[in-house]
């Protein structure tokens, strides 16, 4: 249904909406509820486009971390809730563990 309701807000056309085999949308991987519940139309072209719209993509994935409890400027290491919130991104834990390295380096860390 939700799916359905992407199209019906015009945030996509039928024929955008693909993605992976598990249905995930965008760079960032949203399902449609997910999708529903969390993207944002950070550019203000009335479109949650998180395809092609960098904005909409950051800020989505922010509103999907942070509706999740995300805890701004907390560690994301193992162990801690910010690591367990990434969990709820994607259950795969090389995934988990790859993000919490890749953004201990940008950190600088």
């Amino acid at each position: 249904m939700d799916a359905l309701r992407i199209i019906d807000e015009a945030h996509m056309r039928p024929d955008e909406l693909r993605g992976g085999w598990a249905g995930e949308i965008g760079q960032t991987q949203f399902l449609p509820t997910p999708y529903v519940r969390y993207a944002v139309d950070f550019d203000g072209d009335g479109r949650k486009d998180l395809i092609r719209s960098v904005p909409d993509i950051l800020a989505s994935t922010a509103s999907f971390l942070k509706g999740h409890g995300w805890q701004a400027g907390q560690p994301w290491h193992p162990g801690t809730p910010n690591y367990d919130v990434l969990r709820d991104w994607n259950r795969a834990q090389v995934y988990q563990r790859t993000i919490s390295v890749m953004a201990s380096k940008l950190a600088g860390h």
